[in-house]
């Protein structure tokens, strides 16, 4: 008996079209409800990134954000007209709920379910798939610079090839919660360690 998914988008299993896009998404809450963002790379069919999507979402669950990320992988495939897309997601509930294998039954999951659902439909080719989280890293950082600059944590990045050459010196003021510099500007990413001046 086919699973009830099948005829949302029954070329899942066929072969990809030569053009589409890839969604690498994922989505968190730190505390489960908590503090909650996405984060979803978009990369053209021969891997090449076209963009990186992230949003922080005040206090939810995974399951909420995950779903957030898909939808926006989904809006942002069809706002920029492409009619074909694979997304990646480390939620295996999020995947299995897509396809049609799990049931959806919490009340606002349904809603981000039905959501998703009308989206595809506007598709000519959709495929879902899980990942583990360590083939899903870049989406999962952008999540958490999401949950960081939503709780205004100053976002530090893991890796060097984004922390500023040698050391340097900036000043900055506090204002709600952020830290602002007062002399210049940082890339992105960059790792910053912090001495309180009197």
């Amino acid at each position: 008996m086919p699973s009830p998914s099948r005829s949302l988008f029954p070329s899942s299993h066929a072969k990809a079209p030569e053009r589409h896009l890839i969604a690498h998404s994922d989505g968190g809450a730190r505390g489960n409800p908590g503090p909650a963002g996405y984060g979803v790379v978009i990369q053209d069919e021969k891997g090449r990134k076209v963009a990186a999507l992230s949003q922080y979402l005040g206090h939810q669950t995974n399951n909420f954000a995950e779903y957030q990320g898909l939808i926006a992988a989904l809006e942002y495939a069809l706002e920029h007209g492409h009619k074909a897309l694979k997304v990646i997601s480390d939620s295996e509930l999020l995947v299995r709920q897509i396809k049609g294998i799990y049931k959806v039954k919490n009340s606002t999951l349904q809603e981000l379910h039905g959501r998703a659902k009308e989206l595809i439909a506007q598709l000519e080719w959709f495929s879902i798939d899980h990942a583990l989280r360590e083939h899903n890293r870049e989406a999962d950082d952008l999540a958490n610079q999401a949950m960081d600059k939503g709780t205004g944590r100053v976002v530090a990045g893991d890796s060097p090839a984004r922390s500023v050459a040698g050391p340097q010196e900036f000043e900055g003021v506090v204002q709600g919660g952020m830290i602002k510099l007062l002399n210049g500007q940082l890339p992105e990413g960059t790792r910053v360690q912090l001495r309180i001046k009197k």
